[in-house]
């Protein structure tokens, strides 16, 4: 689910001053961004503190438009940032850890490979090293926040090293990490409750908002990639390319076909359950593809969602489904006394979920979790279309006349059907691989030598099999039904 913050901005105390001087504001729709020279305080995993004494004048729409706009980075600042949740279990009895397992192997990786911990209320709840950060989602999910690297060898290099050191600890403690999608086999009671403040507001806050959310929270990993942007109009059309085909990711990583022991009937049941979670902080948000869409445009949504909860203090303040925007204004309430600050507003957007998220980049949201190979290539499919000029505009072009009823039909049919979903006549994998042929392009007129990194998605291309195909048919065939078994087959 990925609720905790990126590695682009964690624990970033934002000089508001800083960031208005380096934006040129205009009545034209886009903005022009220069360079952006925020002052940020690296404070690793720490929860960011209230710097509202910081603040000389109050909060304005402005200020919240600013903040996008200070992402724009000349292309060659352009970098690549990922990150990759997975599931761990107890070796013996295929349990999911509990939290008392999972504080000791943070505590054994900090003391074996030198990270930081990061602490709350005297327990361990993540670590931090340089610009990488090791946090927990709320069901005990582990989590890397790579730094933000330029080279797709560079970030495959950091996750082989994470994925070393876990498993290095983890044998030790007889722990294991799951590279799948979704939890195959307990149930949500047997999750664990990772003893975090702030999840406690979002996990009360989605049982009311729909069935499915908690155990979207609890049981839920993804791969993501994160990618800088240029402009507003960058920006724009990065996230139109991105979003339309969201689905198509999916269904080339889907790898969460299984929950209670069994076949969901899903190939992405972990895409599935996001469908009906909280639909108006998911899904593919229509008004990207609308002609006024930019910063100004997301920061209008985001406003009108209701905020969990407020960081003051070292303590959280509840904020009872108040709106961003009541919150802004002003408006009588129990938080009356406290002054928003563009803190508050970060920590707001990453309450957010749609298939791609706007913060100071641009964020892949669409993909399952699955073995090492498939997490390095979820960052080249992006890149090699989205940093790639030419490769991008084909996307666009290719895109254009897709209608909103279609981009919702996928997003709905793909965790059930994959590749074989029926889109114009055909099947989505010829869709597939037309932009495969894309991205394989981009990644080589980048001119690193970063193709091979696409080599597990171009077998799925090439056969329409993906993950969860081969591990329904390994489940149905010499598996014998016995999910047990799947534990060893993705086993990190």
């Amino acid at each position: 689910m990925a609720l905790s913050l990126s590695p682009y901005g964690v624990g970033a105390v934002i000089n508001l001053g800083a960031l208005k001087s380096q934006v040129n504001f205009s009545p034209k729709r886009s903005l022009a961004c220069k360079r952006s020279k925020i002052v940020v305080y690296n404070q690793g995993r720490k929860e960011i503190a209230n710097t509202s004494s910081a603040i000389e004048k109050p909060l304005t729409k402005e200020d919240l438009i600013a903040f996008f706009a200070s992402g724009c980075k000349p292309k060659e600042m352009w970098r690549i940032g990922t990150e990759n949740e997975k599931l761990g279990f107890e070796v013996k009895t295929l349990c999911p850890m509990k939290y008392e397992q999972v504080a000791a192997l943070l505590s054994g990786i900090a003391e074996r490979f030198e990270w930081d911990k990061v602490m709350e209320n005297d327990k361990i709840i993540g670590l931090k090293q340089g610009m990488q950060s090791i946090s927990l989602e709320p069901g005990g999910q582990l989590e890397l926040s790579g730094a933000p690297l330029k080279t797709l060898h560079q970030t495959c290099d950091e996750l082989h090293s994470h994925l070393y050191q876990v498993k290095t600890v983890a044998e030790e403690l007889e722990i294991g990490f799951l590279g799948i999608g979704y939890e195959p086999k307990s149930s949500l009671e047997d999750a664990t409750i990772v003893p975090k403040r702030k999840f406690d507001f979002v996990r009360e806050y989605l049982a009311r908002a729909s069935s499915s959310g908690p155990d979207v929270m609890m049981r839920t990993c993804t791969v993501q990639v994160n990618l800088d942007y240029s402009s507003e109009t960058d920006m724009i059309r990065k996230f139109r390319a991105s979003l339309a085909l969201q689905p198509m990711a999916t269904a080339l990583f889907a790898n969460s076909p299984f929950s209670n022991g069994k076949p969901t009937g899903c190939l992405s049941f972990r895409s599935h359950l996001y469908i009906d979670t909280d639909k108006a902080r998911t899904g593919m948000l229509p008004f990207v593809f609308d002609d006024s869409f930019g910063f100004e445009r997301y920061v209008e949504y985001a406003l009108d969602l209701p905020m969990y909860f407020l960081h003051r203090n070292k303590s959280y303040l509840n904020c009872r489904g108040m709106t961003f925007r009541d919150f802004l204004s002003g408006k009588i309430s129990h938080l009356s006394n406290e002054q928003p600050t563009i803190n508050d507003w970060e920590i707001h957007l990453g309450t957010i979920w749609p298939e791609v998220r706007l913060k100071r980049f641009l964020e892949m949201r669409g993909a399952d979790g699955g073995p090492w190979p498939m997490l390095c290539a979820l960052p080249a499919f992006w890149v090699g279309l989205l940093y790639d000029e030419k490769s991008l505009q084909t996307v666009l072009d290719m895109i254009v006349d897709w209608n909103l009823e279609e981009r919702e039909m996928l997003r709905i049919q793909v965790p059930i059907t994959g590749l074989k979903t029926m889109f114009r006549g055909g099947p989505l994998k010829d869709v597939a691989e037309d932009v495969l042929k894309l991205a394989m392009d981009g990644l080589e007129r980048r001119g690193y030598n970063e193709t091979g990194f696409l080599n597990p998605i171009v077998e799925v291309v090439k056969t329409g099999v993906t993950p969860a195909n081969k591990l329904l048919d390994l489940y149905n065939g010499e598996w014998g039904q016995n999910i047990d078994h799947v534990f060893e087959e993705l086993r990190y």
